[in-house]
């Protein structure tokens, strides 16, 4: 009986863990051949004792014949993949091979995909894998080439470039010489990639809705605009994450991470630098938006972490679609419970939202008619729960443009200078709270401390209350939204027009039908 191990990480979510993979064979001539993993391997990682042995006996290996055992340990986690395939194949080769040098595997990563003919292929989530394999001590990861760049971000392990099974063989016997891909995270970092930014400049008028979006983008507040069709809703909604701050080097990391597992980082692209921008149709299912499956992965919640989620047209999405948002949108995570165990994923996002006055989409429009009567607009505006409403902070009202704003050249500010008032008032905001908090995460205990209000403010807001009867939260989110507007003047103290404008941000309260 021979025996060998080789190392790998695999993914639980989006957590990566260190994964053991041992072989057991009985080589034995003229015996049948019989081989079998155990440790809760799902079907991707049944079948890969297919592609190993095609892909070993491809490249012209020995595969042992007789009765081989291959156990994934920890034993008792479900492993998913086909990153699995090379640390299987090499774990093979190595119990067949008497000059293997079996001394470098306790310190050698290997992940990859196998084709039949022995090419390795990329996988998803190769940046936390290395990552994790960086923190465990490992000195060195064997990867598919198209993932090389990504996983090499890692600093401080060697990662080597590999097209095929045989490349790897000969590599570890020193035969021949892989240099390992070396990346400059810090200009890498710095490079900062504009091909789909759309620039407030290029936008005309809205001056009411820029003013909107730009306390929202101080803050971290979620915001809904309301306004008929052909407004520059949409337009408005691209060009938001081109005014929020950068992302920073921790952020940059970890977004990056969450697309590579879920496969839509682009192809060679080794760092996401640019907040994310997520548009899921109205026909999008929970788990599409939330996350889950049988092996849990992100959804589009996670998707967008740090950036900007977009849900156009929301009255059109299923009420229970929109009802899972809530809770990510108070704790920035997504909790996915599943029989074999609970998965979280990160869900800091923005939510821009947009909708129709009414379902024609020309309620209190001054230049088309209406049709729908008070019934059909009530029965559109209750698609939309009074508790998901609560969570959203501002309310912005959008009329079209009038002939001669749409005649007129845009001259209005760019989304640079913008850019640097926001980041001025989050720097006041993580003076306050420390890094990543915004007035948006305020708690109870933290509204009372930052957002004393004076008499005259007060004496506003009461009226507010009585006036639009409005929830507790929706009294939080004003005090939250006048703080943001202070911060965004660079006022110490909030002031009876913070808490005006304020208020004005909260139409969907008042009884519009």
């Amino acid at each position: 009986m021979n025996l060998a191990k080789t190392w790998s990480v695999a993914l639980n979510g989006i957590e990566p863990f260190s994964l053991e993979v041992e072989v057991s064979t009985n080589d034995a001539a003229g015996s049948d051949n019989f081989l079998s993993i155990v440790g809760v391997p799902d079907t991707t990682v049944r079948e890969s004792k297919e592609r190993v042995r095609s892909a070993i006996t491809a490249t012209g290996f020995h595969f042992p014949r007789g009765s081989t055992t291959i156990s994934l340990a920890p034993a008792g986690i479900k492993k998913s993949g086909s990153a699995l395939d090379l640390p299987i194949a090499m774990a093979l080769i190595a119990s067949c091979d008497p000059n293997f040098p079996s001394a470098f595997l306790h310190e050698t990563i290997f992940i990859g995909e196998l084709a039949l003919d022995g090419r390795i292929r990329s996988v998803n989530g190769a940046l936390a894998m290395a990552l994790h394999a960086r923190e465990k001590g490992f000195k060195q990861i064997y990867i598919a080439t198209e993932n090389a760049k990504e996983a090499a971000i890692a600093e401080g392990v060697k990662v080597y470039p590999v097209e095929n099974l045989r490349e790897v063989y000969h590599s570890l016997l020193g035969e021949i010489t892989i240099e390992p891909i070396k990346t400059d995270l810090s200009t890498l970092f710095k490079s900062e990639n504009n091909h789909n930014a759309v620039d407030f400049a290029h936008i005309k008028g809205q001056q009411a809705l820029r003013r909107g979006l730009e306390i929202a983008a101080c803050g971290g507040h979620n915001l809904i605009m309301i306004g008929p069709p052909g407004c520059g809703k949409t337009l408005m909604a691209r060009s938001f994450s081109t005014i929020l701050p950068r992302l920073d080097l921790e952020e940059a990391l970890k977004v990056t991470q969450i697309h590579s597992i879920a496969g839509t980082l682009e192809a060679h692209q080794a760092l996401i630098t640019q907040r994310p921008y997520r548009s899921p149709h109205h026909t999008v299912s929970e788990a599409g938006l939330l996350g889950g499956s049988s092996n849990p992965r992100p959804g589009e919640v996670s998707l967008a972490h740090r950036g900007v989620l977009f849900l156009d047209e929301l009255p059109e999405y299923k009420r229970s679609t929109l009802e899972v948002l809530r809770q990510p949108m108070e704790s920035g995570d997504v909790q996915i419970s599943r029989a074999s165990g609970t998965c979280r994923f990160p869900a800091d996002f923005t939510l821009i939202a947009a909708m129709n006055p009414c379902p024609c989409g020309f309620w209190g429009s001054s230049q088309k008619e209406c049709r729908c009567n008070s019934m059909q607009i009530q029965r559109y505006r209750n698609r939309i729960s009074g508790p998901l409403l609560d969570r959203i902070d501002l309310h912005l009202e959008i009329n079209p443009l009038s002939q001669e704003e749409l005649m007129t050249k845009a001259n209005g500010e760019s989304s640079l200078l913008i850019r640097e008032r926001v980041e001025k008032a989050r720097a006041l905001q993580h003076q306050r709270f420390g890094n990543s908090r915004t007035n948006s995460s305020l708690n109870t205990k933290e509204l009372e401390d930052v957002c004393e209000l004076d008499q005259t403010s007060r004496q506003l807001l009461q009226q507010a209350i009585n006036s639009l009867d409005l929830s507790a939260r929706a009294y939080d989110r004003i005090l939250r939204v006048s703080r943001t507007i202070a911060d965004l003047e660079a006022s110490e103290s909030i002031q009876a027009e913070h808490i005006g404008e304020a208020i004005q941000y909260r139409s969907l309260d008042r009884k519009l039908w």
